[in-house]
């Protein structure tokens, strides 16, 4: 099973838009990555995000590259500062890919209680508009990959 983690891609500031849509570079770089999952031929059951805007439009442009067999779903408990234990139970009973996407410090708390049984431990650096892909092998989770916008990039055209 993967479980992918996503930031958001980078938002227009609060002063410019209190709804904090996506900025136009957040838009560029989330559609390099899209573009870049794309040809990984991933198999994603499922896109959860936050209802908040840049998480809802993020996960729009992975949906259209993507093409998640159930599509994307707004879900709760992927606010910046909501319990990580929704989450933990959720993934526990999955056997299924799937994706989230949400905020910081959620999404880092998340995946280091995954990782190493210690939500306060930062283990990975998040950056808004990568993906990080975690793997779940003999009831362990490691880190697969990453596809920071920049990487993503540099080999899509």
């Amino acid at each position: 099973m993967y479980l992918f983690l996503v930031q958001h891609g980078i938002p227009k500031s609060e002063k410019e838009d209190p709804a904090r849509p996506l900025s136009e570079k957040g838009k560029v770089e989330v559609e390099a990555v899209g573009k870049a999952l794309a040809r990984l031929n991933l198999k994603i059951y499922q896109i959860f995000h936050s209802g908040k805007l840049r998480a809802i439009q993020t996960a729009e442009i992975l949906e259209k590259y993507l093409k998640p067999e159930k599509g994307k779903v707004e879900s709760e408990g992927l606010n910046p500062l909501d319990d990580i234990s929704l989450w933990i139970q959720k993934i526990e009973k999955m056997d299924v890919s799937v994706m989230l996407v949400g905020h910081l410090p959620h999404l880092a708390r998340l995946a280091s209680m995954l990782l190493i049984g210690n939500p306060d431990k930062e283990v990975i650096n998040f950056r808004q508009g990568a993906v990080i892909c975690l793997e779940k092998k003999d009831l362990k989770w490691g880190i697969s990959w990453i596809i920071t916008p920049e990487i993503a990039g540099s080999f899509v055209s």
